[in-house]
């Protein structure tokens, strides 16, 4: 766990101290917050990161990368059981110790934070273990610490688990995605509270070690905020690994009688089980960050910002707490914004000066300004770049992978766009018909027709996430429709299933 050796720096313990100038303070070291922080540093300037949890984030300790060995795990598991009548026979016997193990000594250092803190200071920020909070225009407080930033406060305190307010539930030991991560040993049943693309993932991967699943979700179907094939796609698969799947039921309590969990619905249904795990969504805790004394509304879901990541005046926020979408590339392309934003700031302040000391420093940043400029968004070369969120990639690794970029069918409609549909199975393509057993996919096509381009697409099957990265240049870059007809798309790939979508736009 976290090592006393991080403990806050604390001040003067009989008194406030006076404000510690430095150039720029970073309340939460997610992965947002650590990249602009750590190269805000590397760059010259004096930067002060704050964190109270693990520095990294979600991402590292119980999200993206720990999941994801938990999925691969369990996909081999799949992939051996598609061995008969395929290629022979097999017999599989299914052990989450190695999963377990693997997790703790190679993902999560037991869920210790000292590589990341040592890389931190390494690269010249300072660090404080602590909860940071608003304490005025440009100052933040920790503890008895106070920080006064020459040039402005970047929050990346992201979200936690939001927990619905269904009676009862409050009082049970029920699970968050951080218990099913560090889980040991596996329970002989669960139950599973949301339908988004954490409890899918999750479900799919405890059903494939031998768990009893059953999810429950209010909504009508899961992964709701895709396309309806692709929730199809996911309640298909999952189904077909024991999953339960109950949709359109609202939970009204929850018991617990010190072994088993049981939901009651509306309507009179029970589901029981030895687990629960609770994934229904996130939210940020803006009021625990003082907001009110920078004069911003702490009384919402998320924290607005505007395309250059400006909350107000001298803050900036990165990251899931801006609301934009719980993404670990979301972050990062967030935190290129506020690093060049924060050096442009510091250059204006301090003429004639370089605070970066190279070129190379921004590069990367100043890399997708012009990235951001020739896609017709409101950055431009030379500038800092602006916020583009159109081509927002998003895959749910479950299997098949479920991959989408920019709007759904439903959400082009309701926009008033003139739109065209494509679509095609990727069983149907030769590749799909070769892989034979797990070709289970799609590709589906949401065109502007006034426009002649793609505005949206989903990519679903065995490769659906790399599938997808060809989609979202078409959508980033606004390729037109007779350019992508008239591409070539290697044979026999999973990628020239898209040609067959293009040739069924109407």
């Amino acid at each position: 766990m976290i090592n006393a050796a991080f403990a806050v720096l604390s001040g003067d313990a009989g008194g406030v101290a006076e404000p510690e100038q430095v150039d720029v303070v970073v309340v939460g070291l997610g992965v947002g917050g650590e990249e602009v922080a750590g190269r805000l540093a590397e760059s010259g300037l004096s930067v002060v990161g704050v964190e109270r949890d693990l520095v990294g984030g979600e991402c590292p300790y119980w999200g993206c990368i720990p999941s994801k060995m938990m999925i691969r795990a369990a996909n081999a598991l799949a992939e051996a059981r598609r061995i008969d009548g395929l290629a022979g026979s097999a017999q599989v016997r299914p052990d989450w110790a190695p999963v377990a193990k693997r997790i703790r000594e190679e993902a999560t250092d037991t869920w210790n934070d000292r590589a990341a803190v040592d890389r931190f200071v390494g690269r010249g920020g300072r660090f404080v273990r602590g909860s940071g909070r608003l304490d005025g225009p440009g100052r933040v407080r920790v503890g008895d610490q106070l920080f006064e930033a020459r040039y402005g406060v970047v929050i990346g305190t992201g979200t936690r688990p939001s927990v619905p307010p269904v009676e009862g539930l409050a009082d049970t030991p029920y699970w968050t995605n951080h218990h099913a991560i560090e889980v040991e040993e596996l329970p002989g049943s669960l139950l599973v509270l949301g339908g988004g693309a954490i409890g899918l993932e999750l479900s799919q991967v405890f059903a494939r070690f031998g768990v009893r699943v059953t999810i429950v979700e209010a909504l009508d179907r899961v992964l709701a905020v895709e396309e309806p094939e692709a929730s199809e796609a996911a309640t298909s698969a999952l189904r077909a690994d024991g999953v339960e799947v109950h949709t359109g039921v609202r939970t009204e309590r929850v018991d617990h009688d010190g072994e088993r969990f049981t939901l009651r619905a509306h309507g009179g249904a029970e589901f029981t089980a030895e687990r629960l795990l609770v994934v229904t969504g996130r939210r940020a805790h803006l009021d625990e960050l003082g907001l009110e004394a920078v004069g911003v509304d702490a009384d919402q879901r998320y924290l607005p910002v505007d395309d250059r990541m400006r909350v107000t005046d001298g803050i900036w926020a990165v990251g899931d707490v801006t609301g934009e979408g719980a993404f670990t590339h979301i972050a990062m392309y967030q935190a290129a914004i506020v690093i060049a934003d924060v050096l442009d700031r510091a250059r204006h302040a301090r003429p004639g000066a370089d605070p970066s000391g190279t070129a190379s420093v921004v590069g990367g940043a100043m890399g997708a300004a012009s990235a951001l400029g020739a896609s017709g968004s409101s950055g431009t070369a030379g500038t800092v770049p602006r916020a583009d969120y159109r081509a927002l990639p998003r895959v749910t690794f479950t299997d098949p992978e479920i991959g989408a970029v920019g709007l759904t069918e439903e959400q082009a409609r309701s926009r008033g766009i003139n739109v065209q549909v494509g679509f095609s199975k990727l069983g149907e393509s030769t590749r799909g018909w070769i892989h034979r057993v797990g070709d289970e996919g799609f590709i589906k096509l949401i065109a502007d027709a006034d426009e002649g381009v793609l505005i949206g697409a989903t990519s679903a099957g065995p490769a659906g996430g790399e599938v997808l990265s060809g989609l979202v240049v078409a959508v980033h870059a606004a390729v037109p429709l007779s350019q992508l007809r008239h591409m070539i798309y290697a044979y026999p790939t999973f990628h020239r299933a898209i040609e067959d979508a293009l040739r069924h736009l109407r």
